[in-house]
């Protein structure tokens, strides 16, 4: 009877110190299947977000290393940045821009334009004025006043927790880009990659994360700061900055 206890101990100890997969899912290695992405995790709720375009005097900051030492110059630090969206050739956004409650520019409805930004669906990401995240199509977003701040880009990379039906594994349009998805935890999660890749291994990497919803941010111009992993990318010409300020 003793042995028979002592093998049910240690095959209890056993089952507790494996790994365990929710809702019967394989565990993934993000490090080893995604070894190109850099990721950063943040929680509303305890961490601060914006979104920035410009300085007191109306100029772009254009790059994280601009914004940082207007950052710096304030007494604070700089903890994570991020482009934000498509843009123009003078650095406006292209698409629905709001910041700190104010509507910058309107969404754009049009079904047919040229580049990824009309690779419908596209869509918005959005923070609320009490730190919710969203991230919805452009045909369903609603700004109802509570919107802090918002950017509109595309394609959409997961819908429903579903792929964007145009993307295809394997496909050879490869280019560095960036993403953002909102984690079941309600954290965002952003993602940038290290080398060219495509559309589908991005909205791979946020569907292995159990995001439902996930928004392609940019291409070949995108850059991350984030200390914290060593990644400092300061140079670089673009308009929205999203980022994490203390």
């Amino acid at each position: 009877m003793k042995r028979f206890i002592s093998i049910v101990i240690l095959g209890l100890v056993a089952v507790a110190c494996m790994p365990i997969a929710n809702d019967d899912k394989t565990i993934v290695n993000f490090e080893e299947k995604y070894p190109a992405i850099v990721s950063y995790e943040l929680n509303l709720q305890s961490q601060a977000l914006q979104f920035y375009t410009t300085d007191e005097n109306g100029a772009f900051f254009g790059n994280h290393g601009t914004f940082k030492t207007w950052v710096t110059a304030k007494g604070k630090t700089l903890k994570f940045a991020m482009n934000g969206g498509m843009y123009r050739k003078d650095l406006r956004p292209q698409g629905l821009y709001i910041e700190n409650g104010v509507l910058e520019v309107p969404i754009d409805t049009k079904e047919k334009g040229y580049g990824n930004f009309y690779l419908k669906p596209n869509g918005v990401f959005s923070l609320s004025k009490t730190n919710k995240p969203a991230i919805e199509l452009t045909e369903a977003f609603h700004n109802n006043g509570d919107i802090a701040y918002a950017t509109q880009s595309g394609p959409m990379l997961l819908i429903a927790g579903n792929i964007h039906p145009a993307f295809r594994a394997g496909s050879t349009n490869v280019h560095i880009r960036n993403g953002v998805g909102i984690l079941p935890n309600g954290h965002l999660l952003f993602a940038i990659s290290q080398e060219k890749i495509n559309f589908y291994t991005l909205a791979s990497f946020f569907k292995d994360h159990d995001c439902k919803e996930a928004l392609y941010l940019d291409g070949f111009v995108s850059r991350m700061y984030l200390p914290t992993k060593n990644w400092l990318q300061e140079d670089g010409n673009f308009g929205i900055i999203i980022a994490e300020v203390e």
